[in-house]
């Protein structure tokens, strides 16, 4: 009897492992008959399992989906990561979705073998209390959205722009994309005729949804890609070009992508071209840099370093007897 168990639990998981199975591939690795290997795929039926056959050349064995959830086999390392996955969903960007992901991870506990329970436990992380971020999204939004786009139906939404505007939405959706705490959906806007991605915080749903559409084929370099050009575009309100006066190594570190990029000037010196919301945000920064820097363009950079350090300079007025 140990010997039958200790089989279905290795036939369960090569069903799990890979898509289809012909039966002499899986009595070959079971090293059974196939008579015996079709009394225990009928086993494993009887557990609730919905194990499909299909005869014939080209027929095999497949592990469908069932109306319940059985049972998983996952290996060690599997474990750990749906246990850390579980635990990081509860603290991430999406309203609802904490306690059922709390819930899951307490219950794979429970199941876990000793020796995967201390690493899990391991894995335990404090988290600071902050208000939920305003651009958290309810679980069921984005299920129904993602919903939407498997189905290729249409969306229709309410839209609040950046700048307030409101407008009346009708979609077909592609892809939801998450930029750090951010949710996005890429989708073909049918009254613009044209690709948009579209912040999910700002969308209210409409419903029912729409008639189903033929998908297209996305933009160039895919959804991610898109959403990550429409962030970048949407706070490149100004552009400058300055040298610095350190080596472009040190300037470097200091000047993520999506600000802009350095290039080699001299041995000590590197130009640096930087994109903003503001001249007055790109003089911040050349503050806070710390270092000597020559303004190359555009000249209004200049007197917008001029108002931040005579700013500065009324502060440091007003409280250095402090």
């Amino acid at each position: 009897m140990r010997e039958t168990s200790s089989r279905l639990l290795r036939l369960l998981s090569l069903l799990q492992a890979r898509r289809e199975w012909t039966g002499a591939e899986l009595a070959a690795r079971l090293d059974v008959t196939t008579r015996t290997l079709r009394r225990d795929v009928e086993r494993l039926r009887e557990l609730g399992y919905p194990v499909n056959a299909r005869l014939g050349v080209g027929g095999g064995y497949q592990l469908g989906a069932g109306a319940e959830m059985p049972p998983l086999l996952l290996d060690d390392d599997e474990t750990l990561a749906v246990a850390f996955g579980l635990q990081s969903g509860a603290i991430g960007p999406v309203i609802g979705i904490a306690e059922p992901a709390l819930r899951a991870l307490t219950k794979l506990r429970q199941v876990m073998p000793s020796r995967l329970r201390i690493r899990c436990d391991a894995l335990q992380v404090e988290v600071v209390e902050r208000p939920q971020a305003a651009s958290a999204v309810e679980a069921s939004v984005l299920a129904a959205i993602a919903s939407a786009c498997h189905g290729r139906e249409r969306l229709r939404f309410d839209y609040s722009a950046r700048d307030g505007a409101a407008s009346r939405r009708e979609v077909e959706p592609h892809r939801l994309v998450r930029a750090d705490t951010r949710w996005y959906l890429v989708a073909w806007d049918v009254g613009r005729d044209a690709w948009r991605s579209f912040r999910v915080d700002r969308m209210t749903l409409k419903t029912p949804t729409g008639p189903r559409f033929t998908p297209r084929e996305l933009p160039d370099g895919g959804a991610t890609t898109f959403v990550t050009k429409g962030i970048t575009n949407a706070f490149t309100q100004v552009q400058a070009r300055v040298r610095l006066h350190v080596p472009v190594e040190q300037a470097a570190r200091r000047v993520p992508a999506q600000w802009g990029t350095v290039e080699a000037d001299e041995s000590d010196r590197c130009v640096v071209a930087l994109r903003g919301e503001s001249l007055s945000a790109i003089a911040q920064w050349l503050a806070s840099f710390d270092a000597d820097f020559t303004v190359l363009d555009p000249p209004e950079l200049r007197d917008a370093c001029r108002r931040f350090a005579e700013h500065h300079r009324v502060l440091a007025a007003r409280y250095g007897d402090a």
